[in-house]
């Protein structure tokens, strides 16, 4: 019976040191391309920011009003004027909807009359 609980026992200290040694191995790997993955967001974090920088050098005021007026036949892109914009008070806007006692709402709108 002691050389039966013995035998058990190694085989139980084999299989853990088996699956230590194999879950270690599985960890590194883990780490491995965990590190992969952060020198690639590094990569593509650079990449982004160049093409931010790119992006606003190509969209300088001076330089696309050079291109407007180089390109004023074909496009007819004439440059924004402050007369060109209304005024907020010529903006309008919905009438809130009116509450009556029974909690129904009824929505009015401007002009128009309820019989």
């Amino acid at each position: 019976m002691r050389t039966l609980l013995f035998i058990l026992s190694a085989l139980a200290v084999i299989g853990s040191g088996y699956w230590a040694y194999r879950e270690n191995y599985q960890t590194q790997d883990e780490l491995d391309h965990v590190a992969g993955l952060r020198r690639e967001i590094g990569a593509a974090r650079e990449r982004l920011s160049i093409l931010r920088a790119e992006w606003a050098y190509l969209n300088r005021p001076d330089r696309l009003r050079d291109l407007a007026e180089m390109n004023f036949d074909k496009l007819q892109l004439l440059s924004l004027r402050p007369d060109q914009f209304g005024l907020i008070v010529q903006v309008a806007y919905p009438l809130p909807p009116e509450l009556t006692l029974d909690g129904v709402e009824e929505v009015t709108t401007r002009g128009a009359t309820n019989p």
